[in-house]
């Protein structure tokens, strides 16, 4: 005979359910930088995957290589926000451990969920 209890399932999707808003909160203050051109060009991105800072170097605009900024400016926040996706899937991860039996539901991806 199973012992399903809805009350106990209830109880711990709330509890999940203040997970994932103490795990957004917390996304915000993680923080990766790139740097790409030799550091040329600084990226600064948030564990939301949010771009923060973007920082060029004098040297760049004087050059007036409006193709390799551009470039340099794409592949630093590329750079950043893959960063910034694994910074938070490490968090998510660890805010997720001894909640989920066996810590992964096959084919369950927080991801979709925006974490």
């Amino acid at each position: 005979m199973n012992n399903f209890n809805m009350a106990d399932m209830f109880g711990k999707m709330q509890e999940m359910q203040e997970k994932i808003k103490e795990s957004q909160a917390k996304l915000e203050q993680i923080h990766v930088e790139a740097e790409v051109g030799g550091g040329m060009v600084t990226v600064r991105a948030n564990g939301q995957r949010k771009v923060m800072k973007l920082e060029i170097d004098e040297s760049l605009l004087n050059e007036g290589d409006k193709e390799m900024l551009e470039d340099l400016v794409i592949a630093g926040v590329n750079q950043a926000l893959a960063k910034a996706e694994e910074a938070a899937q490490t968090e998510m991860q660890n805010a997720y451990k001894g909640m989920i039996p066996g810590g992964n539901i096959p084919g369950f991806d927080l991801s979709k969920f925006g974490l």
